[in-house]
């Protein structure tokens, strides 16, 4: 029995489609911690959304997230998706007027 031993261009084309395959797993990895990270933060934007609504930030949290939404997203798709949020909603602060409800007078 024989072996036959890699030349060092074999070898080094080897180590490449290694180090290739590692590249697309990193990248596979760190796509998939960005977009955990996304739905975490949506989560909590949501939660306050729905649970704070009598609070200052559940207020002013949506008026912010009317103001900047439409801004950000560039599909009618993805509009739709946040058509309940966009909509302003009575008794709710606007951007403008955060913090000012209520205090009587400017410092």
């Amino acid at each position: 029995m024989t072996v036959v031993r890699k030349t060092i261009g074999e070898r080094l084309a080897q180590l490449e489609a290694q180090r290739k395959t590692l590249q697309i797993r990193l990248g596979k990895q760190e796509r998939a911690i960005d977009t955990r990270r996304k739905v975490l933060i949506g989560a909590l934007v949501l939660h306050r959304l729905e649970h704070d609504r009598d609070v200052q930030i559940g207020a002013g949290l949506a008026a912010w997230l009317r103001s900047e939404l439409p801004k950000f997203l560039t599909r009618d798709g993805d509009r739709d998706l946040f058509d309940d949020l966009l909509k302003p909603r009575a008794n709710e602060p606007t951007v403008g007027n955060i913090g000012s409800v209520g205090s009587g007078s400017a410092v």
